[in-house]
């Protein structure tokens, strides 16, 4: 026997419809590229996401087609996005600070149709135009007086848009229907894309709305500084609008100063980004001497967080931080970090202590921890195991089958963290199975640092680890092994990566050894050589 209910598919473009007729009013408040604040209400946001789905119909774009942006937090993405999805459509976010080849290869492996983006990352694409295969028409976030002269015969925005209907049909597919599609950084061979469905973002949405998650409400304003490239904006961008939640859009400006006069000026009362950009806006305001009046909610994922961060944000500023793990994988809330009821009241020691960790799984989403035989590790917050993780917003599996079949006999997906877990729940991240390193809250390739270097002609072997830093959490130290004979440099090394990684991926150091220690099987051993540089301090620490 089936219920009698409704069939009520869940899809996304019922989050903003809801937005218009509950929250019309209620707004993105943008920071434009030009450093200008722009205002648009929920209701305008809907009409303009409207007209983006039937100037991408007039494009030519169906059910299931790829739409690219290249874009900052604005109101004008989040019309990308709607206007996208709303037709059925796949909005793929991707990450400018890619190097640009890696860009490509994502845009091509996606066959992306259109690219709409910021015109701070119009030289990115005027550089891969040439090996853009599939793209055919290209769309700046961008009106007629700050549009710039490009070779793309590229569109400004609100040109693109002006005039179009607004009755266009949304939602008329099934509710899982391809809906976002977002590409991991390709730490291990060329990035995966994880394809989210409407069904899995609507679940998600629901998700992070609880008190014991993001917990916004009508009356809250909410700044998402993590971008809407990075993993969804980590929900942000639809929890808000199902919600009513004002958004606070800080575009390309994140230092503290820039942050904070937001903060301030707009009431922000929750705020989520990675540990680098509190940091910063911790240095601004103990600087200047300046308070955070309205805020009360700081979400913090990315990378772990510094217990100073963390003491100064809830003990000197009175707000409350809420440490978060997550993958792309898990469209990405996974754990969060507010605190059991055994311990609200707990002496500042206990509680903190507890706030480092990375949290407890919401409703939604299921943990566990495996041995290297599969079997399963106990929960007592001392073993530790692989961790493993499946849930209503968990991949199944990559684009285009890449990386073959990822789910075990169980629909569990191995998340290449490992981890514990104690008898409530909390899981705490010991270490990383995979040998990435972590910067500002995004990853960068060892493999590809490494495979670089190794092609210097005075290079036999080469090893890229993290090291710590105080800003960045980590910091690339890439340790080489001379050819026979050969003395390179520094500067020689660093010199041969230019131009072929990511700017911010390069390494803030050389060291030379005889040899670079090797396992079993012949693979390079990490753990021997974090080991051997434990106490290695960066110059640039």
């Amino acid at each position: 026997m089936k219920g009698i209910m409704q069939d009520w598919p869940l899809t996304v473009d019922k989050i903003l419809e809801h937005a218009r007729l509950q929250h019309g009013q209620r707004e993105i408040i943008t920071r434009r590229v030009e450093g200008n604040i722009t205002r648009t209400t929920y209701s305008q946001l809907y009409d303009m996401s409207k007209q983006v789905s039937t100037a991408l119909k007039d494009e030519g774009i169906a059910l299931g087609d790829r739409v690219a942006t290249l874009g900052w937090n604005s109101e004008r993405h989040m019309a990308s996005w709607y206007g996208a999805m709303g037709i059925g459509a796949v909005l793929h976010t991707i990450n400018p600070r890619l190097h640009p080849e890696q860009i490509a290869w994502i845009a091509n492996h996606a066959e992306d149709k259109v690219l709409i983006f910021d015109k701070t990352f119009l030289p990115i694409v005027e550089a891969i135009k040439d090996k853009l295969e599939t793209v055919k028409t290209f769309v700046i976030y961008a009106g007629a007086d700050t549009m710039p002269e490009n070779t793309l015969g590229a569109i400004a925005f609100d040109i693109w848009i002006d005039g179009r209907s607004k009755s266009v049909r949304w939602g008329d597919f099934p509710e899982d229907t391809a809906c976002g599609l977002c590409y991991t950084s390709g730490t291990t061979g060329n990035p995966k894309g994880v394809l989210y469905s409407h069904r899995s973002n609507v679940l998600h949405t629901l998700v992070t709305m609880g008190k014991d998650a993001m917990g916004m409400g009508a009356a809250d304003s909410v700044m998402p500084v993590v971008p809407m490239f990075h993993a969804n904006a980590w929900g942000l961008a639809m929890s808000c609008p199902a919600t009513g939640a004002n958004m606070v859009m800080p575009g390309a400006q994140m230092d503290g100063a820039s942050i904070y006069e937001l903060l301030d000026s707009e009431k922000v009362s929750l705020t989520a980004a990675v540990p680098t950009v509190w940091l910063m806006l911790l240095t601004h305001l103990q600087q200047n001497d300046l308070k955070l009046p309205y805020l009360k909610k700081v979400l913090i994922g990315g990378s772990a967080i510094p217990e100073k961060i963390l003491r100064a944000f809830e003990e000197e500023y009175e707000v409350e931080v809420i440490h978060a793990w997550g993958m792309t994988e898990t469209s990405p809330l996974g754990t969060l970090g507010a605190l059991p009821p055994h311990l609200e009241k707990a002496p500042v020691d206990a509680r903190m202590k507890q706030k480092l960790k990375q949290g407890r799984p919401p409703f939604g989403v299921e943990l566990k921890l495996v041995d290297d035989d599969g079997e399963d590790v106990a929960r007592d917050g001392q073993a530790s195991g692989r961790l493993l993780v499946r849930g209503a917003a968990v991949a199944a599996g990559y684009f285009k089958g890449a990386g073959g079949h990822v789910l075990d006999a169980d629909g569990w997906f191995d998340t290449g963290d490992v981890a514990t877990i104690d008898e409530i729940g909390t899981m705490t991240i010991t270490d990383r199975a995979k040998d990435v390193i972590k910067s500002g809250g995004e990853w960068i390739s060892s493999i590809d640092i490494e495979n670089i270097a190794v092609g210097h002609p005075k290079v036999a072997n080469a090893a890229a680890i993290g090291i710590y830093h105080p800003k960045w959490d980590e910091r690339p130290l890439l340790i080489v092994q001379a050819a026979a004979g050969e003395t390179p440099t520094k500067e020689e090394i660093l010199k041969s990566l230019e131009g072929k990684i990511a700017k911010w991926w390069t390494p803030d150091d050389v060291q030379f050894v005889d040899n670079i220690p090797l396992g079993a099987t012949g693979k390079i051993n990490k753990l021997a050589l974090r080991e051997t540089f434990k106490d290695y301090k960066l110059p640039t620490a």
